[in-house]
């Protein structure tokens, strides 16, 4: 007879509550789970495992993703869980190669080497999101918090920003996401106008090692994701 656990024994050996199992198995992220002769249920290797990938793929992953490849495993889909995983391991690429370039704009003083940016003293709003690469919505809201801010065209009444507002856009776009943005945008954005370039780049490298962090977390997610789907892939009986 195969090795069984209780929801206890799982419990405390993840380090989560029996109501998190519980979760897990209702949001079918699990294979059907079996029941004792007097209805109690228990868990096999193949769920122990499946539990484990969970756990260690939300280190590194959103819980929606992580939903959806548990899902697909389960239903057989395994290679479309595995492009899944392709496509977020590529956007973490993406996200690396975005630090790193905007970290470059940054530097150059005057973006005269920049397409997106050119010769203009001054730009739109949306000049300033698409050189960014964000939302307009985004830019205003940093303005209300005071990030950033803005001169009115006497002709039209538009939004413009200036070359020195637009590195400071480009640094909380780039580095938004990070633990350094919560705690001290502030005082970096203060150095972006001093062109302290120092201490610009020490955001930039902590941006960088969050990045580095996360690419390390979702890769051991997707080990235990294949020990898992090899489980999975078993002959049964």
């Amino acid at each position: 007879m195969n090795q069984a656990y209780t929801p206890g024994q799982i419990a405390t050996r993840l380090d989560v509550s029996t109501t998190t199992l519980r979760r897990y198995e209702k949001e079918e992220l699990i294979p059907d789970v079996p029941r004792t002769s007097s209805n109690h249920r228990y868990y096999t290797p193949i769920h122990l495992q499946a539990f484990i990938t969970i756990r260690s793929l939300l280190k590194g992953y959103e819980i929606p993703v992580v939903y959806e490849v548990m899902r697909k495993v389960k239903q057989g889909d395994t290679i479309d869980a595995l492009w899944l995983m392709n496509h977020q391991l590529y956007n973490s690429q993406l996200e690396k190669q975005r630090v790193e370039d905007i970290w470059k704009m940054v530097q150059q003083v005057d973006f005269a080497n920049d397409p997106k940016v050119g010769t203009m003293e001054a730009m739109t709003i949306g000049k300033a999101a698409e050189a960014a690469g964000v939302n307009t919505s985004a830019i205003r809201h940093w303005e209300t918090e005071g990030l950033i801010c803005s001169e009115r065209d006497p002709n039209n009444g538009y939004r413009m920003y200036t070359r020195a507002e637009l590195r400071k856009i480009l640094v909380i776009s780039s580095l938004r996401k990070s633990i350094y943005y919560i705690e001290h945008i502030k005082e970096l954005l203060n150095t972006v106008g001093t062109q302290d370039y120092r201490q610009i780049n020490k955001g930039f490298q902590l941006a960088l090692q969050k990045l580095n962090s996360k690419l390390t977390l979702q890769f051991a997610g997707v080990k235990e994701l294949m020990t898992y789907i090899e489980l999975h892939q078993e002959p049964k009986g």
